[in-house]
């Protein structure tokens, strides 16, 4: 009964939300557009459309990929939870139907029409399943935000900001 309210969810919060959260190889979280389709999320990389760092390798080696959904209501997350990656060859029926979506889905092409075309040509176009391992749910969340902490820098500001015109002054 729990994996099929697991699934809901997923299959809920996946469909709903316009974008996931893709964590390849361990690596940073990369942000893509998907559609969701028949119990899995499709989406393109490569070529002009959106970079996943990791994604071609986690598909050529079936490594899992963590997917996080955020809420459509409140923008916090939602679900994370594993997904089985696969790359789809261009010509197949499942490739058809998957890039028929995406391409009703896509804002701005480019090339308009001919955008599947050059999916076929320069593109990756990618399903991932959920494999029913979840990372974190309602009631299961980590107290860690999630983002990335900023990267280093030499920047510092020592001593009083300098005079802006306009700004109020402190009466501390």
């Amino acid at each position: 009964m729990e994996e099929q309210l697991t699934a809901a969810l997923i299959e809920e919060a996946t469909k709903k939300s316009s974008l996931i959260w893709l964590s390849a190889g361990g690596g940073r979280p990369q942000a893509a557009w998907h559609v969701w389709l028949d119990g899995a999320a499709y989406l393109v990389t490569g070529g002009a459309e959106q970079a996943v760092p990791g994604l071609d390798e986690a598909a050529g080696s079936a490594a899992p990929v963590t997917v996080t959904v955020r809420s459509k209501d409140k923008g916090s997350r939602a679900i994370a939870y594993l997904a089985r990656p696969s790359r789809l060859e261009p010509g197949t029926p499942e490739w058809d139907t998957a890039v028929a979506e995406l391409h009703a889905k896509r804002l701005n092409a480019p090339d308009g029409e001919q955008q599947p075309a050059r999916w076929a040509r320069e593109s990756s176009v990618t399903r991932l399943e959920p494999t029913g391992d979840v990372v974190e749910q309602p009631g299961g969340m980590s107290p860690d935000s999630g983002a990335a902490p900023p990267p280093p820098s030499p920047a510092t500001t020592l001593g009083p900001l300098p005079y802006v015109l306009g700004r109020r002054r402190n009466r501390g």
